[in-house]
């Protein structure tokens, strides 16, 4: 299943769970539904979601993980939101404090022909204005800081 078949809605969710179990941990239903700002109610819907989708796996009062394909969507949006927030801050001026949500409205549309000049464009860059590491295109994180 690929990032353009999902909701805006379901990738902000992958992209959270990735966030919050980094360390390889399951997440709780309830951490994730303060990220998202929704009732656990909610999350715990959507958790079921993205289960039946296969793209998270879900024991019930053990908290989600995300599966080999919902890891590679969520690597695929924080990519879009990353390169997106380098190329509003150098391309075209905004203020790093302003590209966050810029890119968060911006991230779920970029088509993968876009990401890859802006990729180009930018010089293939590692870390974003924050400094926090882009995953490249082969969604691979870097190995250091440029």
């Amino acid at each position: 299943m690929s990032r353009g078949d999902l909701s805006a809605s379901i990738q902000d969710y992958l992209k959270e769970i990735y966030k919050l179990g980094a360390a390889g941990e399951r997440v709780s239903t309830t951490a994730l539904a303060g990220r998202q700002h929704v009732s656990a109610a909610s999350a715990s819907a959507m958790v079921k979601k993205l289960a039946a989708l296969g793209l998270a796996e879900h024991a019930p009062y053990r908290g989600v993980m995300l599966t080999h394909a919902g890891e590679q969507v969520a690597l695929e949006v924080i990519r879009h939101h990353r390169l997106l927030e380098l190329y509003l801050a150098e391309t075209l001026g905004i203020g790093v404090e302003a590209v966050h949500d810029e890119a968060d409205r911006l991230e779920h549309v970029l088509s993968e022909e876009l990401e890859a000049r802006i990729d180009k464009a930018l010089g293939f860059p590692t870390h974003d204005p924050h400094g926090d590491p882009i995953p490249n295109a082969r969604l691979e994180w870097p190995t250091e800081k440029s």
